[in-house]
Formats: C-alpha cells, structure tokens, sequence
C-alpha cells in the first residue's frame, strides 16, 4: 500500500461507507482527508453532513448544490436520447456519477490535494464510473478504492467499525440494511431481503411514492410541452429544468407512478436486483415516446432507437466524459429539431396513460390516416406491393425451382404486376 499520501478528497455522503471510510483514510494514511458532499437531491440526507464529517475527523467540508446542473446538463440529455439500460433502468445513479466525480476533481484542484477516494465496492458499478471520470479529466491523482483494500468484507462489519470507532450512524442497523441512493431523477434499494430475488419488496421499503393501492381513487392529467426533446413546461406552466422535474415527481408520487423491480447486468458481469422509485422520470419517458412517434420520420425514428441503446449502455458503463457519447448527444440534438409539442398523459393508480398527443411539426396526417374519405387513392397501393415483394417473390421462385412454362422473364414480370401484349 502506498503511504506517500498528503490530502485526499474522499466522495462523502455520510451514509455508512464513506462514513467509515473517511476515518479509516486518516488512521492508515495519517493525511488530511477532504469532505466533498454533491446535493443532487436527496434532500435531508445532507442535514448536519458539515458537522459528522467534522466529528469523524476531516479537515474541511464541501457541499455543494449540484442540482440543477446535473437535471439540465446530465437527465435530461440523457432522456432526450431515450436512454434506458436493459429496457427497465433509467440511470439515476449511472448519471450522477459523473458529475460527482468532476466536481470532487476541482475541488482536489483548489485544495492542492494528491489523491482522491471513494466508496463504491469492488463488486459495484460506482468504481467504474468514478474512476473513468477521474481518468478523463485529472490521470495524475491516486485513487484510493478501500472496498478493494481494506480487510471489512460486508456491510455488517462496516457497522461494527462504525460502532468501535464512535462514527455516527443514521437509520442504519443490521435490520435495516438497505443500500440506497438517492437524488432528483430517482431513488434505489438493494441489499436486505431484497437479495433473493422471490421476496416481494416490504411496502415499508419505499420512501419516494404511495403504493397505487393508497394513491387517490381520482386520475389526474398532467400536460408537458417539450422544446427538442426537452420538457419545458407543465400543464401550461414554463418551467426550468429544477422545478419542471420537482413538480412532475410530486404529482408522479402521489399516485404511485415509477417503481421498478428489476435484475440488471452489472459491468463485472454479475447479476443484481435493485427496486427503483424513478416517478418524474417515468412520466417524462412515456410522454417523449408518443411526441416522438408523432414527429419523427420512420429512418430518423429508428437510427435514434438504435443508439438509445448504446447511449444507455456507454453511460451505465460510465463513459459519459468521451468524445463517443459526445457524438451521440450531437445526432440526438439534430434528430431532436422537430420534437416540439405537447403530450398529454393520465395518472392513476401506479399507471400513467397517454391520452393525447399535438405538434405543428407532426407527421400524422388525419386526411391521410383517416378510415372515411380521403385524398389517398386505394389503388395505388397495387403497384407499390408488387415492387415491394418483388425481390420476395424472386427469392420463392429461385429456391423452390417452380418455373412454368412462361419462363423466369416471363414469371418475374407477371409477378412485378406487369400485363404481358
């Protein structure tokens, strides 16, 4: 282990990790430790942070609001892209990483300090995405990972070393173990009985959302106006970005909109189970999928939908500071040109239904589309199916050697629609 430490600015959200590691970076390197706290939404959690940082021995305490910082410059690209890890998992924690990790890297830069640390474990997706941030944007300080070091191996005997060491702990016991994270776009559970994966999760677990059993016997409509892709504005309110997602996860909450229980692929390949309460952002979702439907051109639609999927994966993985997702945002930017409109969607019960749908910029023609009369001439369609399955019904011909006596160039052009003379 290397001792050759000064000042190490430690990633601190004085939950039981980092509260432990914090004291175990002063005890094993006899350096300065730096507390860097980012509010990215997760409210009370931050309360009295400045004095259990002190109390467990660091020499200065950040806290600083990252809020609407990581919503403009962070979600709501990543939404715009339609960004969804294995069709379930909105990124929540994926997202804020990055931004965590490059404030902790100025803040080293300010303090003058060699070093920097982190909770996440050995097992983890965290040490990843902190670590690629840190690669991307200042190579030269050592990173110091303790779950890959230290000799604690679970979360209990964190705890224990908690307990002996005189470290605060808050709502953390052996029987209420969970792993949580928390900010603006969502919260997630793991850990506890939530590790086999047949136990339904205790309604006690959730902190964000009523269940839909307690949600109002009444459905609410909820209308966002989009500008590009992005939400700017409710029922009629604009809004910037802070308070557009606020509003939409108190009223997402209230009835019961965004849990999730999914089993994901972690980066080092294991599998994991996490319960996700995600409310603004799985309205926003469904409402961006139907103005894209609606804005959208078929080869547009489906280059986007190819690389939402990529988009997702490059995040997840933490390779958000690269000039790859850097290219992505740009297409996503230009396909997003005609996003702009409105999308109106019902709440109720955990459900969130779409119920309708406007913009000037919409490819959905009623006279077109339309059952009764129209401008679209029927028979046109006859020419179009016989070129369109031309290349099917050569295909059949060929393989199946069925030739009558007209001859191949006789019975290509009988099946191209063409009359012979």
């Amino acid at each position: 282990m290397d001792k050759q430490v000064n000042k190490v600015v430690l990633a601190y959200s004085g939950g039981l990790d980092t509260s432990v590691i914090l004291k175990w970076l002063i005890e094993t390197y006899h350096c300065e430790v730096v507390a860097f706290s980012a509010d990215i939404g997760q409210g009370e959690e931050l309360d009295h942070l400045d004095e259990k940082a002190k109390h467990t021995g660091a020499t200065s305490v950040y806290i600083d609001d990252l809020r609407e910082e990581f919503v403009k410059d962070y979600v709501f690209p990543a939404f715009r892209a339609n960004a969804i890890y294995e069709g379930q998992y909105l990124l929540g924690t994926s997202l804020a990483r990055p931004l965590i990790a490059k404030r902790q890297m100025e803040i080293a830069a300010m303090e003058g300090a060699d070093a920097v640390s982190h909770g996440a474990t050995g097992k983890g997706n965290d040490q990843v995405r902190f670590e690629l941030t840190y690669k991307a944007l200042a190579p030269h300080l050592k990173v110091i990972a303790p779950w890959r070091t230290w000799d604690i191996r679970s979360r209990e005997q964190a705890i224990e070393y908690a307990k002996a060491h005189g470290i605060p702990l808050r709502d953390i016991s052996k029987a209420n173990i969970y792993s949580r994270d928390w900010n603006i776009w969502h919260m997630s559970h793991e850990g506890g009985e939530l590790e086999n994966t047949w136990n339904r999760p205790n309604e006690e677990m959730y902190l964000l959302t009523n269940s839909p059993q307690e949600a109002p016997d009444e459905e609410v409509e909820v209308v966002i106006d989009f500008e590009h892709g992005i939400p700017i504005a409710v029922n009629g309110t604009r809004m910037d970005p802070l308070p557009l997602l606020n509003e939409l996860n108190r009223v997402g909450a209230e009835h019961g909109v965004g849990r999730t229980d999914l089993v994901e692929t972690r980066l080092v390949g294991m599998k994991s189970r996490g319960v996700y309460e995600t409310p603004g952002g799985t309205i926003l979702f469904r409402a961006l999928r139907e103005l894209e439907m609606i804005t959208l051109d078929f080869d547009t639609l489906a280059m986007k939908n190819t690389m939402a999927l990529k988009y997702a994966d490059i995040v997840y993985a933490g390779k958000w500071f690269t000039h790859f997702r850097e290219s992505m945002d740009a297409y996503m930017a230009t396909a997003a040109k005609y996003m702009t409109g409105s999308v109106r969607l019902v709440l109720y019960k955990g459900n969130v239904m779409i119920v309708g749908r406007s913009s000037e910029y919409s490819l959905y023609l009623e006279d077109l589309a339309s059952f009764g009369e129209s401008a679209y001439d029927h028979q046109d369609a006859t020419g179009f199916i016989n070129l369109y399955g031309l290349a099917t019904g050569v295909q059949a011909m060929v393989h199946n050697r069925d030739r009558s006596a007209k001859g191949p160039a006789r019975e290509m052009r009988a099946m191209a629609g063409f009359s012979e003379k």
